[in-house]
């Protein structure tokens, strides 16, 4: 169970009101103490109590924090009054003229412009800084120079490495051509063969090209003379069976060519 909130008024009991001083007391000191390590502050602290024994606690010096608070209020007092600000800011004014001043001939020596009013000690000194300068402007340039060439080299490297891919990708698909053309002549060759040992056309007469063709010689008979009709008949097959002869050794040539 959480305590109570204590209401921040005075502590009518004499017992009671040393009790709470000195816990508090006690935790103020150490507050002042943690802010002043872990800010790197500059603290001073002064606690009276209530009969009159003093507690302080200072960072660095209790005097020295008391002389810039001195200061500071002072200066603080002073800027409160109009014709004191208007001084503080004129005077801020020409500081900075000053300053700019100064650096403008800085940067006109630099440039190699008003030498005429230096010793030989003051150009030997310019002609230092010059030296550094370029000594440093020169070690930057290396170092942009050297990683320029590093990522140029990876990239290189980089690229070698995609062609040598891609140069294995393409004899791949080469052999692989080389194989597919290899089956389809393959594939061809064997259909012609096909084709040379079967032909399977046929005339439309009615004649299959597949049906043998036996031709034979027969004997001499004795001469007699045959009736008519007989002759005519035998003269339209032997018409028949040399046109047939013809059409097969036509069809011949045609495919060999």
């Amino acid at each position: 169970m959480g305590r109570g909130k204590i209401a921040i008024r005075r502590i009518d009991n004499s017992t009671s009101r040393q009790v709470t001083f000195s816990k508090r007391r006690n935790g103020l000191l150490k507050k002042a103490r943690e802010l002043s390590i872990l800010c790197d502050a500059e603290v001073g602290l002064i606690v009276f109590s209530s009969t009159g024994k003093l507690y302080d606690y200072s960072s660095t010096s209790m005097k020295s924090v008391i002389e810039r608070y001195n200061k500071l209020k002072e200066e603080q007092h002073q800027l409160m009054n109009p014709a004191s600000e208007v001084k503080f800011w004129q005077t801020e004014a020409a500081s900075l003229r000053q300053q700019l001043q100064y650096l403008q001939e800085c940067h006109r020596q630099v440039m190699g412009e008003e030498l005429s009013g230096l010793s030989i000690k003051e150009l030997q000194n310019l002609e230092n800084q010059l030296e550094m300068s370029l000594k440093g402007i020169r070690m930057k340039k290396d170092q942009i120079l050297t990683n320029e060439i590093k990522e140029l080299r990876q990239k290189g490297n980089l690229i070698h490495q995609e062609n040598v891919e891609l140069y294995k990708k393409m004899d791949q698909i080469q052999k692989e051509n080389a194989e597919l053309q290899k089956k389809v002549y393959e594939a061809r060759s064997t259909d012609e063969e096909n084709v040379a040992s079967n032909p399977s056309y046929t005339f439309t007469n009615g004649y299959d090209l597949h049906a043998p063709i036996s031709l034979q010689l027969s004997q001499p008979q004795p001469h007699y003379t045959e009736p008519p009709a007989k002759a005519m008949k035998l003269g339209y097959s032997l018409k028949l069976i040399i046109t047939y002869s013809k059409s097969i050794i036509c069809l011949f040539n045609f495919i060999r060519n």
